[in-house]
């Protein structure tokens, strides 16, 4: 006779009024269809998460959202199998102990949309976080991570949490999130925590009459379906792994259920966004090519650690003559002149500040010798970096100009 599987009794502790956490239910479901496991489950009737008394609950195991800071300390006393599921943390201190975790990737998260803002030709960026709090831990977490993006490539990032969503403090809100937007340089992109956040903010912009996405370009994180048809402007937003996590947690609550637990004590799995969906508020037209932008980006952040033209055209995937042929036709010059400008500003820089001398300069803006980088500044500048010093000290160059004529031909130094 064919065995009866054993039917056990699982408790999904989410709330099922976020996106997140019914994504995550509706992965648990795929599994569960896809299984021969037979659970039966136990939900509120609202989709709400109670957790007081389930240490009393007669089961045998538990999946929940430990996003929720009262989940840890509701499951101490539990003596049963429970997988825990929730967002990263840059902090091993964030994860709790001795449970398997499943996480979403913050880091990763941020990353995905940062990058489509820098492919659609942005160059200022910003973050539209929560305010802190321990239910907003995984917010933080987002925020941490756009930091460390824009810090990494010398931008200055702009973030902001506002304050939380009531009826008495909506029109308060808004009028600040316009201020804030307002005070930005644009254009600019923005990503904020969650679809929900990005919506108010979109709506915030439309009342106030600021383009989306000509002045700022706006991305979430859910892709949450009602978010977006609540928007004039259909959302960009990034796509958690959420169904995969489901997926996940629920086969490790099955190989624990089944006598595999002790291998599983301590294990994070983090799950990686799904992709992006890339609608109209993020939609940015550049002025340049997407190909000279994201080029553009590149030469920013690395010009001075003496990067070569063969290098840039690596990173946008694209041929040195083709990317020259783009640079050529949008800007007038070539990769190498552009990279050459670059360098030029930063000496320029380092010597009103009168900190070092030519040589240290030189080797610090990537100049392959000091005597190159007298001959850039004789051709551009007509004089030599001591002398444009010297003109500085004597107030003769008090105001130089932000921005350097384009270069009239290559000095071949790559």
């Amino acid at each position: 006779m064919t065995k009866v599987p054993t039917v056990h009794r699982i408790a999904l502790l989410f709330n099922g009024n976020k996106i997140f956490d019914r994504d995550i239910i509706a992965g648990i479901g795929e599994y569960l269809s896809s299984t021969r496991a037979s659970w039966d489950l136990y939900l509120e009737e609202d989709f709400r998460c109670r957790p007081q008394g389930i240490e009393r609950w007669q089961g045998h195991g538990i999946i929940a959202d430990f996003d929720d800071p009262t989940m840890q300390e509701a499951l101490s006393r539990v003596q049963l199998p429970v997988v825990a599921v929730g967002g990263s943390y840059a902090d091993e201190s964030g994860y709790p102990k001795d449970l398997p975790y499943v996480a979403t990737d913050n880091f990763k998260l941020v990353k995905l949309a940062y990058d489509h803002l820098i492919e659609a030709g942005l160059q200022n960026f910003a973050c539209f976080s929560l305010p802190q709090a321990d239910v907003n831990r995984w917010a933080q977490e987002r925020e941490k991570a756009f930091e460390s993006l824009t810090q990494r490539d010398g931008i200055q990032g702009h973030v902001y949490r506002g304050v939380g969503t009531s009826a008495q403090s909506w029109d308060t809100a808004v009028e600040q999130q316009i201020a804030w937007v307002r005070s930005l340089p644009k254009p600019i992109g923005i990503i904020a925590v969650t679809d929900a956040r990005a919506r108010q903010l979109l709506q915030a912009c439309l009342f106030a009459g600021i383009a989306v996405p000509e002045q700022v370009a706006l991305i979430g994180i859910d892709n949450d379906p009602l978010a977006r048809i609540l928007t004039r402007v259909p959302l960009s937003s990034v796509i958690q792994g959420t169904l995969e996590m489901g997926r996940t947690a629920a086969h490790l609550l099955h190989q624990m259920l089944h006598g595999h637990g002790a291998q599983f004590s301590d294990k994070r799995i983090l799950v990686p966004p799904a992709g992006i969906n890339v609608l109209a508020s993020s939609r940015h037209e550049a002025r340049n090519h997407p190909h000279v932008m994201q080029a553009m980006h590149f030469i920013r952040q690395y010009a001075c650690q003496g990067i070569k033209t063969e290098q840039v055209a690596d990173y946008v995937g694209v041929s040195r003559s083709s990317l020259d042929w783009y640079f050529r036709r949008e800007l007038g010059r070539s990769v190498h002149d552009e990279i050459l400008r670059f360098k030029l500003d930063a000496a320029r820089r380092m010597l009103q500040q009168a900190h070092g001398n030519v040589a240290e300069i030189a080797v610090s803006c990537g100049f392959t010798s000091v005597q190159y980088m007298h001959a850039v500044f004789k051709r551009e500048l007509g004089c030599t970096p001591r002398e444009y010093q010297e003109q500085l000290m004597q107030g003769a160059a008090a105001n130089p100009p932000s921005s350097l004529p384009s270069l009239q031909e290559s000095i071949h130094g790559d």
